[in-house]
């Protein structure tokens, strides 16, 4: 099935330089998998960040280790290593890492008395997790999708530039409203998906 393909940023980076990043890391014998758990560390230590009130550094943080993201899938092609148990691991740590910068940010408004932006940290982290559920969901019904307005990248992105900026709630509010509505535009994907499923089975 064909889909309008809206996107804020691109999937990932060019084929050219990601194998060349990828074999010149595969040459110190640092595996994607140690990529991929480095970078769930690095967003520990953000979200510890957040919690201390040290939002600039958490951010730089956050955004550095998650950089990673683009490296580990590169390392793994460049490598011959890629399995599809590596691809388990970089998905869950990817969701990981976002679910405890996020539960941070809750926590910082919470303990502030910002209950209102902690709210918004509460719809944050369900869109988010709602947007790679409906897209997994989907997948294991036959029906693949990566497209959608707010994916990982810029939910990321957004959030790494609110800490930096010190834009924190505002930042926190566009997400939540951006990740439920890309949650909601993969519902209407998928659920399109499925009733064409349906037709096709009906006619044949």
């Amino acid at each position: 099935m064909s889909q309008r393909r809206l996107r804020l940023l691109p999937e990932r980076i060019p084929a050219a330089a990601s194998d060349a990043i990828g074999r010149g890391i595969g040459r110190l014998g640092i595996t994607p998998n140690m990529i991929t758990l480095a970078g769930v560390a690095g967003s520990g230590v953000a979200a510890w960040l957040i919690v201390e009130e040290r939002l600039l550094i958490a951010g730089a943080v956050f955004l550095g280790f998650a950089a990673m993201d683009f490296v580990d899938g590169a390392v793994a092609r460049a490598t011959g290593q890629a399995t599809p148990y590596g691809a388990l691991l970089d998905a869950v740590m990817d969701r990981v890492g976002e679910a405890l910068v996020l539960a941070a940010c809750i926590w910082y408004f919470a303990e502030r008395g910002e209950d209102v932006q902690a709210a918004f940290g509460f719809a944050a982290l369900f869109g988010s997790i709602a947007v790679s559920y409906v897209r997994a969901r989907g997948e294991a019904l036959g029906v693949a999708t990566r497209e959608g307005l707010f994916r990982r990248q810029e939910r990321v992105l957004l959030l790494g530039i609110g800490l930096l900026a010190n834009g924190l709630t505002v930042v926190i509010i566009i997400l939540a409203v951006l990740a439920n509505l890309t949650a909601l535009q993969r519902w209407v994907i998928v659920g399109k998906g499925l009733r064409e499923q349906d037709r096709e089975a009906a006619e044949a």
